[in-house]
């Protein structure tokens, strides 16, 4: 199988058939008691969605916070996805990216309309690419003209740096729109912008955005690989492929397998964290802590795809209770996971240990609209 982080962006999520659900389980650390009945349509859609392994959700509001789990984060074991196990957050990594653009535009080190070439010159030339058209803006919001594509080594492993993995993706793969005309989701646009924090910031991108983000948020379970370790860290959840066996199905466990190279996926999909530490991430931007309120409106202004807005490393779906979420979702073969906040302060993050969710837009709605309203 391809693996395949970029995810197609007019769904939430992928239909899979799986195999069946293992018991369930409910934790709940709210400001006020809580029970497994407060929770009950979110639990009902989490059983329901039949994932693989196991699945977990971790939402909640300003005055506190809850979980649920199914099934297990390591087959052959008891062990219920918590929400500070590590999993491969993938491309949820984009919205740590753009914070750190957002981060320089704030420092005036960087104009969001600008064109790349003022900052990485002679970086997006040829084939079809203008340097002098493609603006910073354009990167974020997915629409330079990039084609979808995933990094070149993402079966056969091998480790590749920033530069060269820009390189590659623009050599190789001509542009398909005029920049600004339409959203193309594509892992190259945060390939060039992680190149462009390294460039201002005279930073490997991992130190930028561990020391500008991770560390000062606390974010004690999230981290940016360093090239070639492919390992998650404890607490892990496994992730899985599943396939039939003759008549069986079965799971392969491919937590650490080759396709993990960190330098491949870099700024589009490097980042390792848990259900908590991403929660805290989305919390701190729209609370005003990443970035100034002049830039996290900049994030927030989309253009249109199907149901979906496309921001600035930010995505937008409406909710059935009124209201939008805004957020980022990550998808792999082992994993799939959403992490996304309201503008009244509700949060949910969740995540699959196989890679496809069939019921993750009903699991988001229940968790975001229990009582109604969002």
């Amino acid at each position: 199988m391809k693996p395949h982080l970029s995810h197609r962006p007019r769904r939430l999520a992928r239909r899979v058939t799986v195999a069946g659900m293992a018991a369930a389980a409910l934790t709940c650390t709210m400001a006020a008691p809580a029970v497994a009945e407060d929770h009950a349509a979110t639990m009902q859609a989490l059983k329901a969605s039949k994932t693989g392994p196991g699945a977990a959700v971790y939402a909640g509001d300003r005055t506190g916070s809850w979980s649920l789990q199914v099934g297990t984060g390591q087959l052959y074991y008891d062990k219920p996805i918590q929400p500070t196990d590590r999993f491969r957050a993938a491309s949820q990594t984009k919205t740590f990216t753009a914070a750190v653009v957002m981060q320089l535009v704030d420092e005036g080190k960087v104009e969001l309309d600008a064109p790349i070439g003022r900052y990485l010159p002679g970086v997006m030339t040829g084939n079809g690419y203008d340097e002098n058209k493609i603006t910073v803006r354009h990167l974020l919001q997915q629409v330079s003209g990039f084609p979808e594509m995933n990094p070149p080594g993402a079966i056969t492993g091998g480790t590749i740096a920033l530069a060269d993995l820009v390189k590659w993706a623009v050599t190789g793969h001509p542009s398909t729109a005029e920049p600004g005309a339409k959203v193309q989701y594509s892992n190259a646009n945060y390939w060039v912008a992680g190149l462009l924090v390294e460039k201002v910031t005279g930073m490997s991108a991992a130190e930028a955005i561990t020391s500008r983000i991770i560390t000062p948020l606390g974010l004690t379970g999230t981290r940016y690989p360093q090239t070639g370790d492919l390992s998650i860290g404890a607490p892990a959840v496994h992730g899985y492929l599943g396939g039939w066996a003759g008549p069986f199905y079965a799971w392969t466990d491919i937590s650490n397998f080759i396709g993990y190279e960190p330098s491949q996926w870099a700024t589009a999909g490097a980042i390792v964290s848990t259900l908590k530490d991403l929660s805290t991430f989305y919390r701190a931007l729209f609370d005003g802590k990443v970035v100034s309120q002049a830039a996290l409106a900049e994030m927030q202004k989309t253009v249109p795809l199907g149901e979906e807005g496309f921001g600035l490393g930010l995505r937008r779906w409406a909710l059935p209770c009124g209201g939008y979420v805004w957020g980022h979702n990550g998808v792999f073969p082992a994993y799939l996971s959403y992490t996304g906040v309201t503008s009244t302060g509700r949060f949910v993050s969740m995540m699959t240990n196989n890679g496809d969710w069939a019921g993750m837009q009903k699991v988001l709605y229940s968790a975001l609209c229990e009582d109604g309203t969002s």
